[in-house]
């Protein structure tokens, strides 16, 4: 897998060994970074604080990173995903502008103020069918870690219901092979 733009372009990234994550397709990631980069509600992603939830090897966060995203937090659960994290933080050497959390993503609690200012951006690639980007996405905005005109970006199987967050706007919605992805922005 490689970051597919900006800064980083063409540069590699470590992957946790085994099934355990299913890692966005690089065509699915560059279709969304240029809906990003360009929608007219989009923000942008330059100086963005950016959490990258169910984060696997970290390739959202690092492509919003490539693109000059300001800070990225990695939540991650799994020991072999947070390794490669590591490794990919190391490699690109992003020290200072990032951060691992070993955390369920499903059950943040309060953000701490150690995590610095709310965030703007959040990725959640969670495993499919299985309701946990909505669960995630509702304790992100209960826990105070959103600003409040934040972007939720939602990975989900293609075959799965469009979801209803409360709280949540659903700003676009597009279909890449077996990924569908929903744009949403935070209204309270």
């Amino acid at each position: 897998m490689r970051i597919v733009s900006g800064r980083f372009r063409g540069k590699s990234l470590a992957t946790p060994p085994g099934q355990g994550t299913r890692p966005t397709s690089d065509r699915a990631r560059q279709a969304v970074f240029n809906i990003l980069e360009h929608a007219s509600w989009s923000p942008g992603l330059r100086d963005a604080r950016v959490i990258d939830l169910f984060a696997g090897s970290g390739a959202l966060g690092f492509e919003a990173l490539s693109r000059w995203a300001a800070f990225c937090l990695f939540v991650e659960i799994d020991d072999a995903a947070r390794g490669a994290i590591r490794d990919n933080i190391e490699s690109l050497d992003l020290f200072g502008q990032t951060r691992i959390h070993r955390r369920d993503a499903t059950d943040l609690g309060l953000r701490p103020a150690s995590q610095g200012e709310p965030f703007a951006l959040a990725f959640l690639d969670p495993p499919y069918r299985k309701g946990l980007g909505e669960r995630a996405i509702l304790e992100l905005a209960k826990g105070g870690w959103l600003t409040p005109d934040a972007l939720a970006v939602l990975e989900r199987g293609a075959d799965e219901p469009a979801v209803e967050v409360p709280g949540f706007e659903v700003l676009d919605t597009r279909t890449y092979g077996a990924a569908q992805v929903q744009f949403l922005r935070r209204t309270i």
